[in-house]
């Protein structure tokens, strides 16, 4: 092996340390942004049983129940809403940074092939082997598209159903509360 082909080497291994601590960084910033999340929730969660709690317990009258059960529902319901968008909103953060960093990878690694064939196929006899190759470069380019397509679309339903799911809980908790006031 020549002395180039040993530098080549050296700096695709540093550009795939590069890629691999930047992918862990975002990876680790996700699940340290979902472990403040989920203690933040747990915590409230815990604060309004307890909450809660002390207010059925100073109930008077067993009549008065549904009342208190409607107004406790409705910021229930809002605190879950919100946390099942905080958790969709750092997921999709962490898939975005994952998936930029594949590309750059992808892209990385397409253009080093194409130049490595681009300067082989002058040779005779790799022609063959070059054309074979871009070809095979040409369809995991498209691939790679599609699955990154296929994960916008999934991002979009997702939203979507968020959004969908959030309005019908605010328009039933809205319901609940006009039958207790009646």
């Amino acid at each position: 092996m020549s002395t180039p082909n040993l530098e080549q080497l050296n700096v695709a291994q540093k550009i795939g340390a590069d890629a691999l601590l930047t992918l862990i960084r975002s990876t680790c910033n996700g699940i340290e942004r979902l472990t403040a999340l989920n203690v933040a929730a747990t915590r409230d969660f815990l604060s309004d049983a307890v909450s809660n709690t002390q207010q059925f317990l100073a109930l008077k009258d067993a009549s008065e129940l549904p009342r208190v059960n409607a107004a406790l529902l409705q910021p229930t319901l809002e605190k879950g809403m919100n946390y099942i968008r905080d958790v969709y909103e750092v997921t999709a953060a962490i898939q975005k940074d994952i998936t930029a960093i594949a590309e750059g990878q992808y892209e990385q690694i397409s253009r080093n092939a194409a130049a490595t064939l681009d300067k082989t196929s002058a040779t005779p006899g790799n022609d063959v082997v070059a054309a074979t190759v871009k070809t095979l470069l040409d369809t995991s380019s498209r691939f790679f598209d599609q699955i990154n397509s296929f994960s916008q679309q999934a991002n979009a339903i997702a939203e979507a159903n968020l959004k969908a799911v959030s309005a019908t809980t605010r328009a039933a908790a809205a319901v609940t509360q006009k039958n207790v006031k009646k």
